[in-house]
């Protein structure tokens, strides 16, 4: 087997616990409009596809259009450019899990559909110096599971699709890993269930960040 050489992480949900801050930011957002708020935990399903998508989700019913979901968004990046961190943090053994990485030689990516400009503030701050890089959403590229940015990650890291683990908490994850050719790989900390990573195709299911070792040390 060919032994793997690079990890490719999901950004929410996987590194990071952005849930409330996600929740406060969408719901600043929502009363800038006057919609209604949505409880913190209906955003472990509304999170997952981008800003846009998930403020779509979250409007009420027959709410959306084009117009109304920019200003929601130009309102929802207002509040979390401010407040991204203030209650957003690592997820247990996740930097333990990337500090053995670097040791070990593995190259480590980020591909999240979180805007790359903020996904650096978040990062640098969070995990300082831990990724060779960070690919966000941008301007004309698809986001996940479309696998252009995890195909990118990899063109730059030098690496081969089958050199590569793809390690995220949603299905958008698991569909990205399987779209891009890469080992998808699922974790049950973040906002999602494990039928969900399953069902859109995870071959291994993790429950602790150390666990992703065993797997890596297998090829």
């Amino acid at each position: 087997m060919q032994p793997y050489k690079a990890v490719l992480f999901d950004l929410d949900g996987t590194l990071i616990n952005t849930l409330e801050d996600l929740a406060a930011a969408s719901n600043y957002a929502l009363a800038a409009y006057g919609y209604p708020p949505r409880p913190v935990e209906d955003f472990k399903m509304l999170a997952g596809n981008g800003v846009a998508v998930m403020l779509e989700r979250a409007m009420p019913a027959g709410e959306a259009t084009a117009e109304r979901v920019a200003g929601l968004k130009e309102k929802f990046l207002e509040y979390y450019g401010v407040h991204y961190a203030d209650k957003t943090r690592p997820y247990p053994g996740v930097p333990e899990l990337l500090r053995t990485l670097k040791e070990k030689g593995y190259k480590r990516a980020v591909v999240t559909n979180k805007v790359e400009e903020m996904a650096k503030v978040i990062l640098n701050k969070l995990y300082p110096d831990c990724f060779d890089l960070i690919m966000g959403q941008r301007d004309g590229v698809p986001t996940k599971p479309d696998p252009t940015l995890a195909h990118m990650a990899m063109d730059q890291l030098g690496v081969k699709p089958e050199e590569c683990v793809f390690m995220g908490d949603s299905g958008v994850d698991v569909q990205t890993a399987v779209n891009s050719g890469a080992l998808p790989v699922g974790v049950l900390w973040g906002f999602r269930e494990e039928k969900e990573l399953r069902e859109n195709g995870a071959k291994r299911i993790i429950r602790q960040a150390h666990e992703l070792l065993d797997i890596l040390e297998e090829a």
